[in-house]
């Protein structure tokens, strides 16, 4: 789900009801993850992630990146993803916004920031 796709819910889709879908929806609209547009004359709204939710998608893909090698077993994981650019399935790998090169525990040190204090 890319920031411009938009997303359209419906309660039965999702196997919860209409009352929990929307309380939900109105959780995220509220944190500011998305961004609810009408889309038709009746009330009728699409959601859009906003900046904030775009770079919430990229931590859960990286979430989902370690429960697919660890968790998903001999079917493989339930989501693939597609890169834009290149047209391939491919995985997040983290990469140093500097140099490019991957990041992992081994390859970092954590270091107090401006708002420790």
């Amino acid at each position: 789900m890319g920031r411009g796709v938009p997303l359209r819910p419906h309660p039965g889709d999702l196997g919860i009801s209409r009352k929990v879908l929307t309380e939900r929806l109105n959780h995220l609209v509220e944190q500011g993850v998305l961004e609810r547009l009408p889309y038709d004359a009746r009330p009728r709204y699409e959601y859009h992630l906003t900046d904030k939710g775009a770079d919430l998608v990229e931590m859960l893909m990286v979430m989902a990146r370690w429960g697919d090698r660890w968790l998903a077993g001999e079917a493989g994981p339930p989501v693939l993803y597609r890169h834009h650019a290149c047209g391939q399935i491919g995985h997040v790998d983290p990469r140093c916004s500097h140099c490019g090169e991957p990041m992992h525990a081994d390859d970092v040190d954590l270091l107090p920031g401006p708002g420790s204090a």
